[in-house]
């Protein structure tokens, strides 16, 4: 098995095992985990987050996340800003519908990122490259990614929290799926509304 294998296939018991193993450095190891998954999206960031809130309970787990994913969004962001000028031209090359999606992304500016940035399957990091060749304002690029970053989380670690109990209590499943549906439903008008 090699070590793309094993990074994408650890579970979240596997990674709270992890964070356990390092509990002396605080918050730190859950931070850098969801923080590294920004730079390599091989590591299945749901249980990152999942390992977080059982290691450090809800609210905590949720804020370490939340702060190593913003975190990680970010350094990609300024990072391709500062050194991708020529990776555009390569991209759009490359993949000549690009194009629209990156000029969707620059003239609708914070609603293609904050709902994209809202789901948990979402490609991230293919997000914040795409932001980051964009000519898209990084404090538009910063408070988007940060609320729906923070609403993905919420979600994730609400299911996340205590899974034996899950099952057990219906109404989180329930509330967890209309809420992600809301956002769909929000964001497909968004979309219809910007792409006409």
């Amino acid at each position: 098995m090699n070590l793309i294998d094993q990074l994408s296939g650890l579970s979240w018991e596997d990674i709270e095992y992890i964070l356990h193993q390092y509990e002396g450095l605080g918050p730190l190891p859950g931070i850098f985990g969801a923080f590294l998954e920004s730079f390599l999206p091989i590591l299945p960031l749901i249980a990152i987050i999942v390992a977080n809130v059982n290691a450090y309970g809800l609210w905590e787990g949720a804020v370490y996340s939340w702060f190593g994913v913003v975190g990680g969004a970010t350094c990609v962001f300024l990072l391709v800003r500062k050194f991708g000028g020529r990776f555009r031209g390569f991209i759009e090359s490359r993949y000549p519908k690009s194009n629209k999606f990156i000029h969707w992304v620059e003239t609708h500016g914070f609603t293609p990122i904050f709902i994209l940035a809202c789901f948990p399957f979402t490609p991230s990091a293919f997000i914040n490259i795409v932001a980051g060749i964009s000519k898209l304002p990084t404090r538009v690029f910063l408070i988007a990614t940060a609320m729906g970053k923070a609403v993905m989380i919420l979600l994730v670690s609400i299911a996340g929290h205590d899974l034996g109990n899950l099952l057990e209590q219906p109404w989180k499943i329930v509330t967890i799926v209309v809420l992600l549906a809301l956002i769909w439903l929000m964001g497909r008008k968004l979309e219809s509304r910007y792409t006409r």
